[in-house]
């Protein structure tokens, strides 16, 4: 039962021992804050959380660090446009500032929909410029940086093994290159610390030792993960999309300053994909989590959805999927609830669970083990403490849900009526056929000493 991870730095599924024995140190990458995160993004997140979870359902205690980019994202990766947080501004009419503060707390709202557990540290780019400044000065010390008309730039080609995470061709990259480098020396230089323009007024700029400016996009999650967790700390997560650009240069910027690539697991959640093309704030193809509340369904049944992948497979999102989704986490609380009070675990079913979770967080086997679990012959109270112990991981609050007050239709109430006539009348056979079509309307009738109750008819445990 031992935990392995899939390692995207050395491209291994790997055991994972903490570095240190009584804390484990987790770094996962956060929002732009200039506009809603969708689904996409959702999905990273929740890979995040079922991998915090299954840390934390090992014995492990966590602390984990989320940063909120609210400065410095340019609309290039190639360190070309402008600020995302100033562009934002303009589409809205809101300053950067009261965009940055709307974003993060919708973004929030979404984790809490979720069930994504609270982040031990929460740190905006903007409350530590301080730290990013000190990090680029030993940058600039150690002889990675040069300077050039609009910022001060690391110099790639310095570093030998640069781009290896991502096992970046730089040769190719440089040959095949057709953008303007300007006075960039290399295509794979990236801005460290940006000069506000001169004809304009920015809305987020402050003053360093290389003139009035802010700082680039990578600095800033270099700067507050070593702040918060050392030097060199356990795990680094991300999207895919952060592997050739931001935590490329994310572990440049540390080699340079403290000779280490900054966390000894990099692992990155893959895409979720809309009629097979990637979902993306900058092509308008994307959903918000509030668009699939408005179509009816529970945020907790997207988070059922994601688990459905592996996190390193891509995932193809449509409404037919998210269905099928609502159906199976349906029947899964309905069982739960209807199994009572819980008892013993069973620890057979839980070393299962806990060995597909263990082998770099199989999702889609550790839920094939929650339905076996379901349909097997164990008492009800022993399912239902097991299957609790599985929601540490799961975080579908199993244990809280209930079902709504049902509203009987008066068809349905007359036929109970009806029946109960043919009862006293000792008429059997209609109070049967009467039972009958209740049944086959979709409910259940169950007889008690202060008379008839009746029910929606308890789904059946079967596969999802």
């Amino acid at each position: 039962m031992v935990l392995r991870l899939y390692d995207t730095y050395s491209r291994t599924i790997r055991d994972f021992q903490p570095l240190n024995p009584s804390l484990v140190g987790l770094y996962t990458c956060g929002p732009t804050v200039y506009d809603y995160a969708h689904i996409g993004n959702l999905r990273t997140y929740i890979f995040e959380d079922i991998l915090r979870r299954t840390l934390e359902f090992n014995g492990y205690t966590v602390r984990h660090v989320v940063n909120i980019t609210d400065v410095g994202h340019l609309t290039s990766d190639a360190d070309t446009g402008e600020d995302k947080m100033e562009k934002g501004s303009r589409r809205t009419g809101k300053t950067a500032w009261e965009l940055a503060e709307l974003y993060t707390e919708a973004f929030k709202s979404d984790m809490y929909q979720l069930n994504l557990l609270e982040p031990t540290v929460w740190c905006r780019a903007t409350d530590h410029i301080q730290e990013q400044i000190d990090f680029i000065a030993c940058i600039e010390k150690n002889g990675y940086t040069y300077p050039t008309s609009d910022g001060i730039y690391f110099d790639t080609s310095k570093l030998q093994d640069y781009g290896y995470l991502a096992r970046l061709d730089i040769a190719g990259l440089q040959a095949g290159s057709r953008i303007e480098l300007g006075e960039k020396r290399h295509i794979t230089d990236f801005a460290l610390w940006k000069y506000s323009p001169k004809d304009q007024q920015r809305q987020m700029e402050w003053d360093s030792p290389w003139g009035m400016g802010f700082p680039g996009w990578h600095i800033e999650c270099s700067a507050m993960s070593t702040k918060y967790l050392g030097r060199f700390f356990d795990i680094h997560c991300g999207g895919e999309d952060h592997i050739p650009v931001h935590h490329t240069n994310e572990i440049a910027q540390s080699e340079a300053c403290y000779g280490s690539r900054l966390a000894n697991f990099w692992m990155h959640g893959y895409f979720l994909q809309l009629e097979s093309e990637r979902m993306s704030k900058s092509s308008g193809s994307f959903l918000r989590l509030q668009s699939l509340i408005n179509r009816g369904y529970d945020p907790l049944t997207y988070r059922f959805f994601c688990m459905s992948a592996h996190y390193r497979v891509k995932l193809s999102f449509s409404w037919e999927g998210l269905e099928g989704a609502r159906i199976s986490l349906d029947r899964l609380r309905s069982a739960v609830y209807e199994w009572g009070m819980p008892g013993a675990v069973d620890n057979d079913y839980l070393g299962q669970f806990t060995n597909q979770i263990n082998d770099d967080l199989n999702m889609p086997r550790a839920l094939a083990v929650t339905w076996d679990l379901a349909r097997s012959d164990l008492p009800p109270s022993v399912k239902k403490a097991t299957l609790l112990e599985y929601d540490r991981v799961l975080g579908l609050r199993l244990g809280d849900w209930r079902p709504k007050d049902e509203i009987i239709p008066d068809d349905i109430l007359e036929m109970v009526h009806q029946r109960q006539d043919a009862r006293r009348e000792k008429r059997w056979a209609d109070a049967d056929s009467l039972r009958q079509a209740i049944m086959t309307a979709g409910y259940e009738v169950e007889d008690t000493p202060t008379g008839p109750k009746v029910k929606a008819r308890r789904v059946q445990v079967e596969n999802p």
